[in-house]
């Protein structure tokens, strides 16, 4: 596949696919920073932003590249945060931030500047609670990566956040990836690629494993560039998330293969790494918030990819209202099975930790399933019992009732029928 690059001097287009991206970066970029400044004892937080392939800030259009979208979000969060602080009665908080800007192109860091000086004086002269201090390098990522390091490791930073927006799929390498993901502690990476550059690699590095991931599709020989028409397909949106899932699942805990939901066919990735569950929680609340912009095929309930392509098991879903209404129904049956497959209970914590990296499905629709469930109830850390769905907690624990509507008791399975109580 011949890369598209963009020319930012003469004015970039902005392509469908981008546009969908930046909605979700744009809206996770505020969540993230409102959940990580919840604590009422908090009055500093500090994170560090990476876009390794940043741009010229701007599109043709006018509409702000990515490197602008992270500082107007870090804006407006840290307002809206303090606002909300300031109305309980709360000190507000000190939000510190490294900005480090890398792109191939000389142009593009030099057109880059010219965009972000202007946001970086408004922030001082109108939101004195923000601290910015942005570093640009004009390098090839990979190469740019041990200077992205040391700056990270100067500023001992916990909580970061990679933006890799490549043309392809060969300017990231895999082990980066998981060498992001294992240095620090609070690490997530947005990283977007074109499936058939995936694919084109796999067909070197793993060809008759990719082959046979194929093989259902009935392309001869297992044929990539025959893919092109299929693209559209549900059956091959269902057959690329599993490859993808597959080739990145062991990078990080939480790893989300959804597809940008492109009407010209699902040829864009957005895969969200996470090491922990709150980060992907979050992430799938975004998606449901922008139903549509990204898309899964297979299971809603948990054991997202857990299907047959091959007896048309799954189903398109477009984080809408008829995906979680499926989604509810899976769970009513999935969350139980779960539970009961540990024991008899699990506390919250080790619930999410469980099921954040299998299912697609919103919170509060898991905390729907937990609540509404006739063979499941929810024990506070007092002993008491939760009543209504909104207020489950992480200390929380979750157990089956002794006498259950339907689920089989699994203690007696290896008894003989005489043995088994009927």
């Amino acid at each position: 596949m011949v890369e598209k690059r963009y020319e930012w001097a003469d004015g970039a287009k902005l392509e469908e696919h981008s546009r969908r991206k930046h909605k979700i970066l744009r809206e996770y970029c505020f969540d993230y920073l409102t959940v990580r400044c919840k604590l009422p004892q908090q009055e500093r937080f500090r994170l560090a932003i990476v876009d390794g392939f940043a741009g010229g800030g701007r599109y043709q259009c006018g509409t702000s590249g990515s490197p602008l979208i992270f500082i107007e979000e870090l804006k407006r969060a840290t307002e809206a945060v303090n606002t909300h602080r300031a109305a309980q009665g709360l000190n507000a908080i000190e939000v510190e931030c490294l900005l480090v800007f890398n792109d191939a192109s000389r142009d593009a860091i030099e057109l880059l500047k010219t965009h972000v000086a202007p946001l970086q004086a408004d922030i001082v002269a109108t939101c004195p609670k923000l601290h910015l201090r942005v570093e640009y390098l004009n390098e090839f990522f990979e190469t740019a990566y041990p200077k992205i390091k040391r700056f990270l490791e100067q500023g001992r930073y916990r909580s970061v956040i990679f933006n890799l927006d490549q043309c392809g799929h060969s300017h990231v390498e895999r082990n980066t990836i998981l060498d992001i993901m294992h240095s620090y502690p609070a690490a997530e990476i947005f990283y977007t690629f074109v499936i058939s550059s995936l694919l084109a690699f796999l067909q070197k590095d793993q060809p008759e494993r990719l082959r046979a991931q194929l093989d259902h599709l009935g392309l001869a020989s297992g044929d990539v560039q025959a893919l092109d028409g299929l693209m559209s397909q549900k059956d091959w949106l269902g057959t690329a998330e599993k490859i993808v899932f597959d080739a990145f699942r062991l990078c990080a805990p939480y790893v989300s293969p959804f597809s940008i939901n492109n009407p010209g066919g699902w040829r864009y990735w957005l895969i969200h790494f996470a090491n922990a569950y709150r980060a992907r929680q979050v992430y799938n609340n975004i998606l449901h918030d922008n139903a549509s912009l990204q898309a899964h095929f297979g299971r809603s309930g948990l054991n997202m990819l857990s299907y047959d392509p091959r007896h048309d098991e799954g189903m398109l879903y477009l984080f809408d209202d008829n995906g979680r209404a499926s989604a509810k129904t899976q769970l009513l049956d999935d969350v139980p099975r779960l539970v009961t497959e540990a024991g008899d209970a699990m506390s919250v914590m080790e619930f999410y930790e469980s099921i954040y990296n299998v299912t697609p499905a919103h919170a509060d629709d898991v905390h729907a399933a937990i609540i509404e469930n006739p063979d499941l109830e929810v024990i506070t850390p007092a002993g008491g019992e939760r009543r209504k769905a909104n207020t489950i907690g992480v200390n929380d624990i979750i157990k089956v009732k002794t006498q259950r509507s339907f689920f089989p008791m699994f203690l007696d399975a290896g008894k003989s029928p005489q043995g088994r109580k009927e």
